[in-house]
């Protein structure tokens, strides 16, 4: 692969302001799919939007944007019964594809017509356990929007951990293709035993959107892999706009761990981390798994809300050596998303297979 630097300001075929936001026309995790299980309605935050994402009595699911058109009103604060979403402010309905279905407070006299007035929706999919929303508002075509994560075999258990951190979007998605990180902010006795930095050698390579970590055998010192048995062997991808999936095998088990990064607003991002498992008796360690995930989720979320501040004062980054390289690929890879979308054209993957070397 080749390297990159950071975009330039001076770079007038493409707005640089693009390149310090999210990606408009891509997959974002919005929380689990059990959380609107039973006709429940659910907020979320979604760059800035505010959006109710909710299913019909037809299990079908909807996202629509948090806003009753009338007064501002939010519509996840009113009811749902399956088909019509009412808003609390006035009783106004709406059904689960956006349109207005009444306006209560009319009288027979009024000649207002409300069939034209309509929420904004949003698309949204439901994959590997979890709600996707997409913000773009135009039309696209599906194959040039970076594929839904799923998973390669059905799980025997999963656990899940959410943490909201103080940074902006681009800083937490960095996290996610940073090696050199872990043996300074991951220092813990059952994810990183062995104190000494070591030289790594892996071999990546491009994939639709993003790149993977060739799979390659691991070391069983960790207690993780321990548990596993024989030599696990380990594939890591990153896609964008921000989703890391580690998938381990070891023999017929397997275990998936699944990162994803939603931006909230400006400054602030939602970090979910999923663990999926074929072995049925994993899920005996489940009260031990949970807080060792969330200690493991906190150590980012303090030091990037630190290195946020860092950027606030001074915007910019010193991107050096090998270990570096996969930060600047994301920002290649998102170049590429945006001069794509704006030319209409198909997305071009611009990295090639290449080794790369660093210590940790």
């Amino acid at each position: 692969m080749h390297t990159a630097a950071a975009p330039r300001a001076s770079d007038d075929s493409l707005d640089p302001k693009a390149m310090r936001e999210p990606l408009s026309n891509a997959w974002y995790c919005v929380g689990r799919a059990a959380s609107i299980a039973g006709g429940k309605m659910r907020a979320v935050a979604l760059n800035g939007e505010q959006v109710v994402l909710g299913r019909g009595s037809d299990g079908a699911l909807f996202a629509l944007r948090d806003r009753c058109p009338h007064r501002g009103m939010a519509l996840s604060r009113g009811k749902f019964d399956g088909d019509t979403l009412m808003c609390p402010f006035h009783g106004w309905r709406f059904g689960t594809d956006g349109r207005c279905r009444d306006v209560p407070t009319l009288s027979s006299h009024d000649a207002s017509d409300f069939s034209r007035i309509a929420v904004q929706r949003f698309p949204i999919r439901e994959s590997a356990g979890f709600l996707w929303v997409n913000p773009h508002l135009g039309p696209s075509d599906p194959a040039a929007v970076p594929a839904l994560p799923e998973l390669g075999f059905t799980p025997a258990g999963s656990l899940v951990v959410e943490l909201e951190v103080e940074a902006s979007f681009d800083l937490t998605t960095l996290s996610l293709v940073d090696p050199g990180h872990v043996a300074f902010v991951h220092d813990s006795w059952w994810f990183r035993p062995s104190k000494e930095l070591r030289e790594k050698v892996k071999t990546f390579q491009p994939v639709p959107h993003g790149f993977v970590m060739t799979s390659h055998a691991t070391t069983k010192s960790s207690p993780v892999y321990r548990l596993l048995g024989g030599v696990p062997e380990v594939e890591i991808e990153f896609r964008l706009p921000g989703v890391r999936l580690e998938r381990i095998a070891a023999g017929e088990k397997r275990v998936a761990n699944y990162t994803f990064a939603t931006p909230l607003s400006a400054n602030r991002t939602m970090l979910t981390n999923a663990l999926y498992w074929s072995m049925p008796a994993l899920n005996l360690l489940k009260p031990l798994a949970r807080p060792l995930m969330r200690q493991f989720l906190t150590q980012d979320q303090q030091v990037l809300q630190h290195a946020q501040a860092g950027l606030d004062r001074k915007p910019t980054m010193v991107l050096l050596g090998q270990g570096d390289l996969p930060s600047q690929w994301y920002f290649r890879l998102k170049r590429e998303a945006l001069e794509a979308a704006r030319e209409g054209r198909a997305f071009d993957n611009p990295l090639t297979r290449q080794e790369l070397r660093w210590r940790s």
